[in-house]
């Protein structure tokens, strides 16, 4: 499905998941009553509420970027009143959609896969109330899903990363084995096979083969950047000299781990521009595999608060610039010209489908 998305920002990628139990807790932003529970109510006015995933509003990654769609419509337009509300495990999801819809939110829109079931249930015994679904496909009529085909924005980075490789290895991690995550090391795995088909090379990918969905290197979580850091050495140590970390803030541990390498380490940052959200360690980002969930988030909300609220499901590609590759920034004089157009080409083949990308975790 194609959209047309007015602003194209840093995206957002897998879900959190960290076992325990906690009450819900609150934490609301910009906070003001509406005239109405389900309709937007009359000259553009919406009461737009946010469940976030584990990890906080500040997490370098797809909280933030999805909350920040929310601001940013709320800057558009006055009329559209914001909050959102953290969770702390997984057991605040149930308890933290409840409350939204009890509280008169017009939409209450769920960060994260891990909050499909969840929202499924609560939107079948609330069939009037309108959700939003993040990194899900829809699940009922009154839900749209908001989903991002990273598998290509991946690919992408991982033929960068072969062509930019000067030992020959290259490496990824992930923070969950789940599909928001694997789908981005699925494109990236690709993207090497790919390179190395193209170039007659043999650049080598640690950390993760497509072709066994259940093996791979993952952090299990996605806060615990010491893990990252530990990771990232340990592939290191194996003859990577670029990693993608698909881990949420556990992959600011990858950075750390290139600033202490003297040189010898570059990172391929995940969901944002690195350079705007992690900004004190640009110089390590060769670039960064994007996910518009700010501009997604800000479109979704932007029709609501019209009238019409979207039904079905958003997919966003290379195409619609819902996934793709941030800038170079410090490293742009060190990307080969020659290598630049051939990720242009690389880019326009997956879009006219061409190359076709194999994830098994690409939205339908």
């Amino acid at each position: 499905m194609r959209q047309s998305l007015k602003i194209l920002a840093a995206l957002g990628a897998a879900s959190l998941l960290i076992a325990g139990c906690s009450k819900p807790s609150s934490s609301v932003a910009q906070e003001q009553p509406t005239n109405g529970n389900n309709t937007a109510a009359a000259g553009g006015s919406l009461k737009a509420c946010m469940v976030l995933d584990v990890g906080g509003v500040d997490d370098h990654s797809f909280n933030q970027s999805s909350w920040a769609g929310l601001q940013a419509a709320n800057k558009a337009n006055p009329n559209i009143k914001i909050s959102y509300v953290p969770s702390s495990s997984q057991n605040d999801y149930t308890p933290n959609l409840t409350a939204e819809t009890n509280k008169g939110c017009d939409t209450v829109i769920a960060v994260g896969g891990l909050m499909t079931e969840a929202v499924q249930k609560i939107a079948k015994k609330n069939p009037q109330q309108h959700y939003a679904q993040i990194d899900s496909a829809s699940t009922a009529p009154n839900v749209y899903g908001l989903q991002y085909n990273t598998a290509q924005g991946g690919f992408l980075g991982g033929y960068l990363a072969a062509g930019m490789t000067h030992t020959g290895t290259v490496g990824t991690y992930g923070g969950l084995n789940i599909p928001p995550v694997t789908i981005y090391m699925d494109g990236f795995w690709e993207g090497v096979q790919y390179y190395n088909q193209q170039n007659n090379k043999n650049v080598k990918v640690l950390g993760w083969d497509e072709t066994n969905q259940k093996g791979g290197t993952f952090a299990n979580s996605f806060t615990d950047a010491n893990k990252g850091k530990q990771i990232t050495q340990q592939f290191q140590q194996q003859g990577a000299d670029i990693v993608f970390p698909v881990a949420g803030g556990t992959g600011v541990g990858s950075a750390a781990a290139a600033a202490a390498s003297n040189g010898q380490l570059a990172v391929i940052w995940v969901d944002t521009d690195g350079c705007e959200s992690v900004a004190q360690y640009c110089k390590y980002f060769l670039t960064s595999v994007t996910k518009n969930l700010t501009g997604s988030v800000q479109e979704y909300v932007n029709k609501a608060a019209s009238g019409t609220f979207p039904t079905g499901n958003y997919i966003g590609t290379l195409e619609n610039d819902g996934t793709g590759l941030a800038p170079f920034h410090d490293w742009d004089s060190k990307v080969p010209a020659d290598l630049k157009s051939q990720l242009d080409q690389v880019k326009a083949d997956i879009i006219s489908g061409k190359i076709k990308i194999k994830s098994p975790s690409q939205p339908k």
